[in-house]
């Protein structure tokens, strides 16, 4: 990567910028834990330059809007570079997370969170629309994006993609309605309602959102999903099968998980009742088991479709294993925390590059590849 390719004039244009290669890029939700991903950045490139497609869920959804959104100031330029956005989650976390201590402040929490969201959203709402803008739409970006959300009133994800505004028009709304509304993590954060106006002031169209975690918090699939529907539209464009995985490079950035922890198990867990999944040791197990299990399913997937057509080089998924106490945490903000996650993700760096087994489903290194930071190169 030491010479940046030059930005398409659109990020709806094909072909891919890397020949026939299908570039895709994807991060994972996490909280405060998108600082672990944001330290594999190598050299500080500009992240839009290298992939056709950035998708993203929650707090990766954000950083992903952050990479694609662009400059006012540099023409056909990103906002934020890769290098730019753990001192930004080092800066705001503690301002849209505010950390409290003691008996009586453990109490208000969990009251908190039994009565609505654990914190109002206001600072994040207002650095979100200052950062990226309130006018900056979702069709001017400089790469193509997949945002994840849910819509708890139609009960149905609601993918904000640049490859749908071809037949949604009426998804092209501000990128600053798009990252707050996939950030709004239900016990956390509070969900968002906004809509899409015509010309005339007339609503066409209104959404009733929540963090996409709870549909895809891993969206990779979601990512080449929305690539392979624009290139079944126009199957002769590019000349690319859209089913032939050969031609697509992943890269697939988890936020960290504390499955080594083995914090739950079931003769405790079987005397539980609602209030317990709810909130337990300071977390929402309910919330937790699914969101590993969607993502672990995830990569799964990718790891067998990837090896069955013989293209695992292909397919890198980065994950942090290892995390435990506060380190799980999304909103744990304080600076002894989030100085550690930045070390997690030097760390990560270093680790040896891992693939699950499709045998026994666990994490194993994968013989003659070296380290994640060495593959990232490749």
């Amino acid at each position: 990567m030491e010479n940046h390719p030059t930005l398409l004039s659109s990020p709806e244009n094909l072909p891919p910028k890397y020949g026939n290669l299908i570039t895709v890029l994807s991060i994972d939700g996490g909280g405060i834990r998108g600082i672990i991903p944001g330290e594999l950045d190598g050299e500080g490139a500009r992240i839009a330059d290298y992939f056709d497609i950035i998708a993203g869920t929650s707090t990766g959804g954000l950083v992903a809007s952050m990479l694609a959104a662009p400059n006012p100031k540099a023409t056909n330029r990103p906002l934020f570079a890769a290098k730019d956005i753990v001192p930004f989650y080092l800066e705001h976390s503690p301002k849209i997370f505010p950390q409290t201590s003691g008996i009586f402040a453990w109490l208000i929490n969990t009251i908190k969170v039994l009565l609505g969201s654990k914190y109002d959203g206001k600072y994040l709402h207002k650095l979100v629309k200052e950062t990226v803008g309130d006018t900056i739409m979702l069709s001017q970006t400089v790469t193509n994006i997949a945002i994840t959300t849910f819509d708890i009133k139609i009960l149905q994800p609601t993918i904000f993609s640049s490859y749908q505004l071809e037949t949604e028009a009426e998804l092209d709304v501000p990128i600053s309605d798009i990252c707050i509304a996939t950030t709004a993590a239900p016990t956390l954060l509070p969900a968002y309602y906004f809509t899409k106006k015509d010309e005339h002031g007339n609503i066409i169209k209104e959404f009733n959102l929540i963090d996409g975690g709870v549909a895809a918090n891993n969206p990779t699939l979601v990512g080449v999903r929305e690539v392979s529907k624009k290139l079944l539209r126009k199957p002769g464009e590019g000349k690319i099968n859209p089913l032939d995985f050969d031609r697509f490079l992943v890269l697939s950035l988890g936020t960290g998980t504390n499955r080594n922890e083995h914090k739950y198990e079931a003769k405790k867990v079987a005397k539980w009742g609602i209030l317990n999944w709810l909130l337990d040791s300071g977390s929402t197990p309910i919330i937790d088991c699914y969101s590993e299990a969607s993502t672990d399913m995830v990569d799964y997937h990718n790891c067998v479709i990837f090896t069955a057509l013989h293209s695992e080089d292909n397919y890198l998924r980065i994950q942090q294993g290892t995390l435990d106490g506060e380190l799980a945490s999304a909103d744990k903000a304080t600076k002894e925390n989030l100085d550690n996650l930045v070390k997690k993700g030097e760390e990560l760096l270093t680790n040896p590059v891992t693939r699950v087994n499709l045998d026994t489903g666990r994490y194993q290194p994968v013989p003659n590849k070296g380290s994640n930071q060495q593959e990232l190169k490749r």
